[in-house]
């Protein structure tokens, strides 16, 4: 039972390390078109309301998408004066983490794939586009990117709880 779990725990660490490493070279596409964008407005006074909501596009890709890579290598955001006090031992702390896990984390995934999943069909269905003159059309590709950013990181989160549990079960069995 405990190589199913560490091989299903490596599996999805390895997926979101790959698309994390993906994910972050979105960045400098995205510094390239800012780039491109600015050059443009005020060197030659020309600007794009596509390139604009192009780059609104990536910023949340990158967001959306890298929320799992930034929970894989545990830099999210935390509440830092508990977790990290003196007072609170490693132990407590993996509690914290499974807790946090179990009645924050996957809830909130849950109820955003489920709330959002109608949100991508109805954009599709409708042939939603940019209401702005010049935007960019197919809108439900870019809130499709809120479900899909939100079950990597729920099955993030079920990797981060699984590593949690076998510390548990460490802990306990070295006692």
């Amino acid at each position: 039972m405990r190589s199913l779990v560490l091989n299903l725990i490596s599996k999805i660490d390895s997926f979101t390390e790959y698309t994390g490493k993906c994910i972050s070279s979105l960045v400098i596409v995205l510094v390239i078109l800012v780039g491109f964008d600015v050059s443009m407005r005020y060197l030659f006074n020309s600007g794009s309301i596509a390139i604009q909501e192009l780059e609104w596009h990536i910023f949340s890709i990158i967001f959306l998408l890298g929320s799992a890579y930034t929970l894989k290598h545990n830099e999210h955001v935390r509440l830092d004066i508990l977790y990290n006090s003196k007072l609170v031992s490693e132990k407590m702390r993996v509690w914290f983490d499974i807790l946090g896990g179990l009645l924050i984390l996957l809830p909130f995934c849950l109820l955003i794939i489920i709330s959002a999943w109608p949100f991508v069909m109805q954009a599709y269905t409708h042939g939603e586009i940019s209401p702005d003159p010049g935007g960019l059309s197919s809108r439900w590709l870019i809130k499709a990117a809120i479900p899909i950013g939100f079950f990597m990181l729920l099955i993030q989160g079920i990797s981060e709880l699984l590593k949690k549990v076998l510390l548990v079960y460490q802990f306990h069995f070295s006692c």
